[in-house]
């Protein structure tokens, strides 16, 4: 089988700092973030290394779910990263990163309407566009290496889970991946290194302000409860701050579902 940007991927020219200057392009994989995770078990693998395909036959999203798209439309990639500067309690400010570069890149073609659903999908109104998975490996209290894997819907038009909608749904345009490549991971380093160099203040602030039902009344459930409550706000450990009867409460990851 071939694919729509085979040959092309590997040669793209990244000017960033770190991410991007080491592609790796494969066809169809099981899963970049395993690929990813491989080659940093087997090597002094370079940090910014980008492991993309056009295909995944066994893509995980978050909570365990399966990331499924069409292949050749849309990205699926991983980038490794050595974080060693967070410690392991403080590992939620790489998702805020991450996000935010997928966010701010999403932006320059959709100026309104997008958002990140907590703790780290991208949504444009109530649709989902993307999500990130991040594996972390530590070494003693702090975060050693992080595989961080990005789906992202750009060319899809059809899709099996809903509510769901990609770049071209949108615009109304199809996209060329191996120029949109470079722009996605140049936003991405740029939130990045702001968390390297302790920006974070301003990540938190920009966070909070694209995050998704933030300080609007909503419906949640947890466990087969359903209830409304008010997102106020992240913890340092990345839990979800919910106002729900003039209490705040605490929510890891599987703890809250949004109903929709």
């Amino acid at each position: 089988m071939l694919f729509k940007n085979e040959q092309k991927l590997y040669k793209i020219h990244s000017e960033n700092l770190i991410i991007g200057n080491n592609i790796h392009y494969l066809p169809s994989c099981q899963s970049t973030n395993d690929i990813a995770a491989e080659f940093l078990r087997q090597s002094d693998t370079m940090e910014g290394t980008v492991i993309i395909t056009d295909f995944q036959t066994a893509g995980r999203g978050q909570r365990g779910n399966q990331w499924q798209a069409q292949p050749g439309d849309n990205f699926t990639l991983s980038v490794v990263l050595r974080p060693s500067f967070l410690l392991a309690t403080e590992q939620f400010w790489l998702n805020m990163a991450i996000s935010l570069g997928i966010h701010d890149f999403l932006s320059h073609y959709l100026p309104s309407n997008l958002s990140v659903k907590w703790p780290n999908d991208i949504y444009y109104q109530n649709q989902k566009m993307g999500g990130v998975l991040i594996e972390n490996t530590l070494k003693g209290y702090a975060l050693d290496s992080s595989v961080v894997g990005i789906g992202l819907n750009i060319n899809q038009l059809d899709f099996e889970a809903l509510p769901a909608t990609s770049l071209g749904l949108l615009t109304g345009r199809q996209y060329d991946l191996v120029v949109l490549l470079p722009r996605l991971l140049t936003c991405i380093e740029k939130y990045y290194l702001a968390l390297r160099n302790n920006q974070r203040d301003n990540l938190k602030t920009a966070y909070l302000q694209v995050l998704f039902r933030y300080q609007e009344p909503h419906l949640y459930r947890k466990n087969n409860t359903v209830f409304t409550g008010v997102i106020m706000g992240i913890d340092p450990s990345g839990q979800l701050i919910v106002l729900v009867d003039d209490t705040l409460k605490y929510f890891g990851f599987k703890e809250i579902e949004f109903i929709l």
